[in-house]
């Protein structure tokens, strides 16, 4: 991971992300898009306690992965974190950066929540995700997986 930062981003509306866009646009997702919107339109900037969008930088600052922690606004418990706006551009897939960011988001997750929750609709998203400990189980409102975060083993197994 020496060649890719991770950090925090504190204003998505100063970061380039169109390429990321463009891409999952064209794989058929459009819930960037829908980050993008809901960014600009103040409805979701990541801010709340707990809240934090992540992105994985290679070494020309390009953002070639990206991952937020949201408090999930389906649950009526705020012990319930979720998943959101997860992807990695399809040339830097099968390096470790999709685990390396998901194992980031859920240490600092376990600070605030109890469980982390996510929807996906995607065969290689389940895959992911189910190796990575989660369960894939419709327990929670509008989530296909869930983890419970304060007595998982790590993911690095």
């Amino acid at each position: 991971m020496s060649e890719f930062k991770m950090k925090k981003i504190k204003n998505l509306l100063y970061k380039d992300i169109k390429h990321v866009i463009e891409e999952s646009k064209e794989e058929g997702f459009l819930f960037l898009e829908r980050l993008i919107h809901d960014y600009q339109n103040d409805t979701n900037t990541f801010n709340k306690l707990g809240e934090a969008l992540y992105g994985v930088f290679n070494r020309e600052g390009l953002l070639v992965a990206i991952g937020g922690l949201n408090i999930d606004p389906f649950a009526n418990r705020e012990l319930v974190g979720r998943l959101r706006r997860y992807y990695v551009l399809k040339e830097y897939r099968r390096l470790g950066l999709g685990k390396q960011l998901l194992t980031k988001i859920i240490e600092d997750a376990k600070n605030h929540f109890h469980v982390l929750v996510l929807y996906t609709d995607t065969e290689q998203a389940d895959k992911f995700y189910t190796s990575c400990g989660f369960t894939k189980e419709k327990k929670f409102p509008k989530s296909t997986h869930f983890l419970n975060i304060k007595e998982s083993p790590s993911i690095d197994k």
